[in-house]
């Protein structure tokens, strides 16, 4: 009876040990091995234990038996994406910001439907920004800024419709601002800041009414400002500096009450909304804030 329950106890301790490493289906685990050659994981700041279970891999969090969030953040993190990361089919988290990634922007990273945070930032990231965004419905934040992406900014990003941060900044982007931004209802921070962005802006600004962040300096806009810029009451950061915009006078009406920052080419509406240090720029703050948030 003794020798029946210690035998009874180990078969417990075990599947007890079983169920914490559980194993994540072989598909998501042969593309984390996948991803990790192709993107030289012997250079890695935080290098995986191959032998070891992917549960214990730096930056893989795994949630009931599958991988739901990538972050290698500044992980020294060379060559490509490799295609094939739709088998991680839960995946909620991909940060990949600051590191030294090559290659096109995989389009299946836009197949993943549980998706709320893409972090590309500071790579080396080329080619067009994909089509169809039609199942990014969970997305919160797309963040590519600094790469060198080109061509225009498709009409299904407006298909993201739980959007909150948009940040395409200092790439090669070009041709107009696609309307369909204006669907985007829940959008606090739109940047472009450094692009080669051109022409009027159709894009309706006041029905983003949550926008707190405004960022379109240093492109090519001409034209009038929508006026519908003016009745945006939640903005704090606004830059427009820049740009060959034929006049800002439907922002003299401006009922945003929180701006903190306001940037132009326009000297009195600086005056007039309290500009701050020139020397400040939006690419600065965000790197700031990625730090903290790794």
């Amino acid at each position: 009876m003794k020798n029946f329950i210690t035998y009874a106890c180990l078969i417990f301790i075990l599947s007890c040990s079983f169920t914490i490493h559980a194993q994540i289906p072989s598909s998501e685990k042969q593309y984390l091995l996948d991803f990790n050659k192709r993107t030289i994981g012997e250079q890695w700041q935080n290098k995986w234990d191959l032998q070891d279970d992917p549960s214990t891999w730096y930056g893989v969090e795994i949630t009931d038996g599958h991988v739901t969030a990538l972050k290698l953040y500044r992980n020294n993190l060379k060559g490509a994406i490799p295609e094939g990361i739709s088998k991680l089919s839960h995946l909620k988290t991909l940060n990949l910001a600051f590191n030294i990634i090559e290659g096109k922007l995989t389009n299946d990273i836009f197949q993943l439907e549980e998706l709320k945070e893409i972090r590309l930032e500071m790579n080396k990231l080329s080619g067009n920004l994909p089509q169809d965004y039609s199942k990014m419905k969970q997305l919160e934040e797309l963040s590519v800024f600094n790469n060198l992406l080109q061509g225009t900014i498709p009409e299904g990003i407006g298909e993201m419709s739980n959007l909150k941060s948009l940040n395409l900044s200092s790439n090669y982007l070009e041709g107009s601002l696609p309307k369909s931004i204006e669907k985007l209802a829940k959008l606090e921070r739109l940047e472009l800041f450094g692009n080669k962005l051109a022409g009027a802006i159709e894009v309706d600004l006041g029905r983003l009414v949550n926008l707190k962040e405004l960022i379109l300096s240093y492109n090519k806009f001409e034209g009038d400002l929508p006026s519908g810029m003016a009745t945006l009451s939640n903005l704090e950061f606004v830059q427009l500096q820049g740009n060959d915009f034929r006049s800002l006078n439907s922002l003299l009406r401006m009922q945003s009450s929180k701006l903190a920052v306001f940037d132009s080419d326009d000297e009195f509406l600086n005056m007039k909304f309290g500009s701050t240090d020139a020397d400040r720029t939006r690419i600065v703050d965000t790197k700031y804030e990625d730090a903290k948030r790794n």
